[in-house]
């Protein structure tokens, strides 16, 4: 089928889908592109989930096709193509586990095709792809989740409401970091003949890359080159960020600056091994850090909100709040364990806490659960998800910045409104990519 007579059927496609909006009791039909370390997680809560049905499986890999049908319940359709999939009527939804500069594409093209989408985070490869994306689900009235599970967590939709309520007074700061070893990395294999068994040029799809296929280019390695992934900026750093810019009511910051390199790992990746980034909010600053080769005392994967009251520090495993202690009002200065600290204090009495201490467990499994409910609860009410299409545009344009920043050696400015990079030809060139043939021309289609 040509371009133009393909994206006719999608659209009618659609309008047809649209007239029908799923009872309460209804079940949902299921396909999914992509049976990964992610992918297989989801097959697995969506199959624990009573209102669906597993219907289909795209993979360019047939070991993992093979497994995932498998793990489905065997009946599943098998479809190495994933357009043809699309086709199918018992797919109502689509679940795209893929490596990241897959995401964009194929969740356009499942929402121009009358499928409703759950996409892997990071959303996007590139800035203005989540532009698109926006613009094309709400073009076709689809329902987008973004793979942000943490969004679902009942722990940190109770912490959101605290730091709402001002509990921790005015936030001012925010770090972010994560820290582990897998040091000496993972070599440097020949290029070679991708296998029978893998469709490498379907998984390069509308990648820009012309390299020859290797072990690291293809499979889960992807995430350490730049035409596949961000590295881990938007891999864990838009874990994050989602949550801090969820919290703190912010689209997108004022101002992103960043450095670091592949400085130890012994391989042949792209992606920084070590990575530094800071951005200015309205109101707030906040800083990320990974490390790929230094786990240090005990490995760090947080997320830590600083207020003029205490502070917070969150993950999948729950939260605490650490009070700090009120400043003496006999003359500004505070005193621990009766001692002034910088001058002589008036009162001897001990400082007191600006509120209690607060600490509450969260479980990572039931995050994801929740997550598949929201969206399947979504696709019947027809509202939008509680990690919607542009609220991942935004998590993973603040990563970009970031990698842009890295990449050209300089403080980024950006214009929220005009949603542009301001004043930086060269960074803003960043922002887009070229799709390969015949991607590109199926973009157009799909924008038009």
């Amino acid at each position: 089928m040509s371009l133009t007579r393909r994206s006719f059927a999608l659209s009618a496609a659609t309008a047809l889908a649209s007239q029908r909006v799923l009872g309460a009791n209804d079940r949902v039909g299921v396909g999914f592109i992509g049976y990964g370390l992610i992918g297989a997680q989801h097959v697995f809560d969506f199959k624990n989930q009573k209102d669906v049905d597993m219907v289909a499986m795209s993979e360019t890999y047939a070991p993992r096709m093979d497994e995932g049908i498998t793990k489905m319940g065997g009946s599943a359709k098998p479809y190495r193509d994933f357009r043809k999939m699309l086709d199918d009527k018992d797919v109502q939804a689509v679940v795209v586990s893929t490596p990241d500069h897959w995401h964009a594409m194929m969740t356009m093209l499942s929402c121009a095709a009358g499928k409703d989408v759950y996409v892997e985070k990071p959303m996007t490869l590139f800035i203005d792809e989540g532009k698109w994306m926006t613009k094309v689900a709400r073009k076709h009235n689809r329902i987008v989740q973004v793979g942000t599970q943490q969004r679902s967590g009942r722990h940190y939709a109770a912490a959101k409401k605290l730091i709402g309520e001002g509990y921790l007074g005015k936030v001012h700061s925010v770090k972010m970091a994560s820290f582990r070893n897998i040091m000496p990395g993972f070599g440097k294999p020949p290029e070679v003949t991708a296998p029978p068994e893998f469709d490498y040029d379907m998984w390069l799809g509308p990648s820009s890359s012309a390299k020859p296929y290797s072990p690291h280019r293809g499979i889960y390695h992807f995430r350490w080159f730049w035409d596949f992934s961000g590295g881990q900026m938007t891999n864990l750093g838009a874990h994050s960020i989602d949550i801090m810019q969820w919290y703190l009511d912010q689209k997108a910051p004022l101002s992103a600056t960043s450095i670091g390199g592949r400085y130890a790992l012994e391989d042949d990746g792209e992606t920084p091994d070590t990575q530094d980034a800071q951005f200015e909010y309205n109101g707030f600053t906040a800083t990320w850090a990974h490390h790929e080769a230094s786990r240090g005392r005990s490995g760090t994967a947080g997320l830590e909100f600083f207020g003029t009251k205490g502070s917070m520090i969150i993950d999948r495993g729950g939260f605490e709040v650490s009070p700090d202690p009120k400043i003496n009002p006999g003359n500004a200065i505070p005193v621990f364990k009766g001692q002034p600290v910088g001058g002589v204090a008036r009162s001897e009495a001990a400082p007191q806490p600006w509120m209690p201490a607060i600490k509450e467990k969260g479980s990572s499994d039931e995050q994801f659960d929740l997550h598949v409910r929201n969206f399947l609860d979504c696709i019947k009410s027809r509202k939008r998800t509680i990690a919607d299409v542009e609220d991942g545009h935004w998590t993973a344009l603040a990563c970009h910045l970031a990698n842009i920043s890295l990449r050209v050696g300089r403080k980024l400015k950006w214009d929220a409104v005009k949603e542009e990079i301001v004043g930086d030809k060269e960074a803003a060139a960043m922002m887009r990519r070229p799709y390969r043939k015949p991607w590109e021309q199926q973009l157009r289609s799909l924008l038009a």
